[in-house]
């Protein structure tokens, strides 16, 4: 029984089974779909009904993007009622808001020292207000450039999941998911 997730970019193809094995979650491969078509009706079904056909029996079902400029509390809970309409399974849809990077800028004391990102590095802001974290982690690398399909799974190797989880709601939602599904403690 396992977790499969369904994301937008290729680093959240490593990234995120990744975090989901970290918490102690059976992680299948992700599956990458396009932020573009997931949001067109039709879409995330027809990639959730591929995800049940081929995975064998999963357990649940991460749908996880970035919300860029969208609203969260209006765009996931629309995808939800998608996903349910085409799987009994226990599905959680959830938006990082503007960008799953936002979590490397919560939990920016324990990915201090890796990927370039300075010793010294703090954040004191809200992560997940700023537009462009990808740009905030970069500055915090020195310029050094953010690639985004090998630091992000490098960096949430060494995320501190608890420290970020209570500065970056969208990280919240996503543990409380699964929690929910009885997936970890």
């Amino acid at each position: 029984m396992s977790v499969v997730s369904i994301v937008e970019g290729f680093a959240e193809l490593e990234s995120i089974p990744l975090l989901l094995r970290r918490l102690g979650v059976q992680a299948a491969p992700a599956v990458r779909v396009k932020r573009t078509l997931v949001v067109k009706p039709g879409e995330l079904e027809r990639a959730l009904e591929a995800v049940v056909r081929v995975r064998s029996h999963p357990s649940a079902v991460l749908v996880l993007l970035d919300a860029d400029d969208d609203c969260p509390a209006q765009l996931a809970p629309a995808l939800l009622a998608r996903a349910r309409a085409v799987t009994n399974l226990p599905v959680s849809v959830v938006l990082a808001m503007r960008e799953i990077e936002a979590w490397f800028l919560g939990g920016i004391e324990s990915v201090r020292g890796h990927r370039g990102i300075a010793v010294d590095a703090a954040w004191d802001e809200d992560p997940e207000r700023p537009r462009g974290a990808k740009g905030r982690v970069e500055e915090l690398m020195g310029g050094r450039g953010y690639l985004d399909r090998v630091d992000q799974p490098a960096l949430m190797a060494k995320l501190d999941v608890e420290a970020a989880r209570y500065r970056c709601p969208s990280l919240d939602k996503l543990l409380r998911d699964l929690e929910g599904f009885g997936l970890i403690g």
